[in-house]
């Protein structure tokens, strides 16, 4: 595997690589054009919402990795309930949100009626730079953190709205679990599981 490829934990000086990779991931995702439906506004809203939750909540109570052009942010099952965002994030938010905000809130709730309450990991966002993709940097970086359950004994657990993404997450053994359709005329959320795996 390439140098490039090969994951490394994220720190917060990694904000704006990640936030520019992750806008650029995240331009043509259903759930994000739902959130952000205008074309001229929604790099500008992306940065500052992948901003957010990266400095704000998942560099301090999740896993994050990144690769030169990806980027991906776990939370392990003692970081669940640390990693919910607080009230001033919240807010953040809500700003940057504007009148989807209560789209938003809604879309958060239908998800977390379908996580497990059973110990899991968590992935809650994986992403790679289109002009990158098809090198293995999201691969590489969904190993990491498979790894990591496996070597745990636990599942994985994510959802996905986008559905050509389906077969990439099954590939790794993911299935899916549930289809849900977001409140509001939401895109379709795919609620996928992967069973911990010997390693």
């Amino acid at each position: 595997m390439p140098i490039r490829n090969t994951p490394k934990p994220a720190t917060i000086d990694d904000a704006p690589l990640i936030t520019g990779t992750l806008t650029r991931a995240f331009d043509d995702d259903p759930m994000m054009r739902w959130f952000f439906p205008d074309d001229a506004l929604r790099e500008g809203a992306l940065g500052r919402y992948f901003t957010t939750i990266f400095t704000r909540q998942y560099v301090h109570h999740g896993v994050c990795e990144r690769t030169e052009a990806a980027a991906a942010f776990w939370v392990p099952p003692e970081a669940q309930a640390k990693a919910v965002p607080d009230a001033e994030t919240v807010q953040e938010l809500q700003n940057i949100l504007g009148d989807r905000a209560g789209l938003f809130r809604e879309a958060v709730e239908a998800a977390a009626e379908h996580t497990p309450r059973e110990p899991h990991w968590y992935l809650a966002l994986i992403g790679a730079d289109p002009a990158a993709q098809g090198q293995g940097q999201g691969a590489a970086l969904l190993r990491s953190g498979l790894a990591q359950a496996d070597a745990a004994g636990l599942p994985v657990c994510l959802e996905s709205s986008k559905p050509s993404n389906l077969p990439f997450y099954e590939h790794f053994g993911f299935t899916v679990r549930k289809e849900l359709r977001l409140p509001g005329e939401g895109p379709v959320l795919w609620a996928m599981r992967r069973e911990p795996r010997r390693p």
